[in-house]
């Protein structure tokens, strides 16, 4: 892939019975990570201000939470990597809110660990949804 060559984008929505105002509150929230993305954060550490820092084997991972509630925007990027991450949109739906996730990957990347990382995106979803709906 070169450098003007874009990645391969894949997004999974689910819709949400409870307010976006509810849904984006709880995904904006940091502590949150580990209760619905247990396997990419089984525990958080609160750094400073948007950074969050995942504590695990060698260095922990840095992750920055940026949000725009106006806008339902939560995006889960790498604080090495901007451009790298969970883009998530949290939007009205008639009766709801409609949670949308998006990840990027490289132009070649197999196609199975893709397969494999979107179910586990739709697992996050899942809980998120649970975990709101309650």
């Amino acid at each position: 892939m070169t450098a003007s060559e874009p990645g391969r984008a894949e997004t999974r929505t689910i819709s949400v019975s409870a307010p976006p105002a509810t849904v984006f509150d709880y995904l904006s929230d940091g502590r949150h990570l580990p209760e619905w993305a247990p396997g990419f954060a089984p525990a958080i550490e609160h750094e400073h201000g948007d950074v969050w820092r995942i504590p695990g084997e060698g260095e922990p991972r840095r992750v920055v939470v940026r949000t725009a509630k106006d806008h339902g925007v939560v995006d889960f990027v790498s604080a090495d990597a901007p451009n790298r991450g969970l883009f998530t949109r949290v939007v009205p739906n008639l009766t709801g809110a409609e949670l949308i996730f998006s990840l990027f990957f490289p132009g070649g990347a197999d196609p199975a660990a893709v397969d494999a990382q979107m179910a586990v995106v739709d697992e996050e979803l899942e809980a998120v949804r649970e975990h709101v709906e309650r």
